[in-house]
């Protein structure tokens, strides 16, 4: 690994909705593309990179359950929704010679491998990229806590929030209120208190208690991936790095 990077191992935590595009839906082939091709060259640049994936543009339990479905019942078709976005991102990026594992939480031998943390650990020094598949295998738990929970694990340096249409924290809607204004950096505690929409309070309780900075930026623009993974101050900070 070169020696000038502020970064060595990064996780970057993707909504369902980045990968369907204008759609909001479905999975778009050239978007999933574009974002192989970022995640390529902050391989590139010499960083360890894991993925977590939402499963929101085929799937969401929370609006299952809002209908009258069985909340678990709900949950475990989100965690399966995640698991195609990450066979679909895998696809994409072995397209382009990265080499790419998944793992999932729930097991699916024939598809993927189990979620093991000392063979995750080894695949990304080995400079494979690994996608953690399946949220945490267990309902009531979004992707942001399996995002923090992963990066708890294997000891990441940063969680990158990739999000589609904001580029950054806000203390009110931006799209709804035009005087919204951005944030440059935050305490987790901030987050949790002022219910700023980061992360849900687990995940960020858990980076809090793990001091794992969280970097929230936008996906729109290409190159962000690798800008944020290198250290630039993109996007709002989240716990100080």
């Amino acid at each position: 690994m070169p020696d000038n990077l502020k970064f060595k191992r990064v996780i970057l935590k993707l909504s369902g909705e980045a990968l369907a595009g204008d759609k909001g839906y479905g999975i778009d082939p050239e978007i999933v593309d574009s974002i192989a091709s970022q995640i390529q060259d902050v391989r590139s640049a010499g960083l360890e990179v894991a993925i977590v994936n939402g499963g929101g543009n085929i799937w969401r339990g929370m609006s299952g359950s809002a209908k009258g479905m069985d909340r678990a019942t709900a949950d475990y078709m989100g965690m399966l929704a995640t698991v195609i976005n990450s066979l679909a991102l895998q696809d994409a990026m072995e397209n382009r010679g990265v080499v790419t594992r998944v793992q999932t939480a729930i097991e699916m031998r024939q598809i993927a491998e189990p979620y093991i943390r000392r063979r995750a650990i080894r695949h990304m020094e080995k400079g494979r990229v690994v996608i953690f598949a399946a949220g945490t295998g267990n309902p009531y738990f979004s992707t942001d806590t399996t995002a923090a929970l992963r990066a708890a694990e294997i000891e990441a340096d940063v969680i990158l929030m990739a999000k589609k249409g904001v580029d950054g924290v806000y203390d009110l809607d931006p799209a709804k209120h035009p005087e919204a204004k951005k944030f440059e950096t935050l305490d987790y505690i901030e987050v949790i208190n002022r219910n700023l929409g980061v992360m849900d309070s687990t995940a960020i309780s858990l980076c809090m208690d793990n001091k794992i900075p969280i970097v929230v930026f936008n996906i729109d623009k290409p190159g962000n991936i690798l800008r944020a993974a290198l250290g630039e101050h993109i996007g709002t900070i989240v716990g100080g790095i």
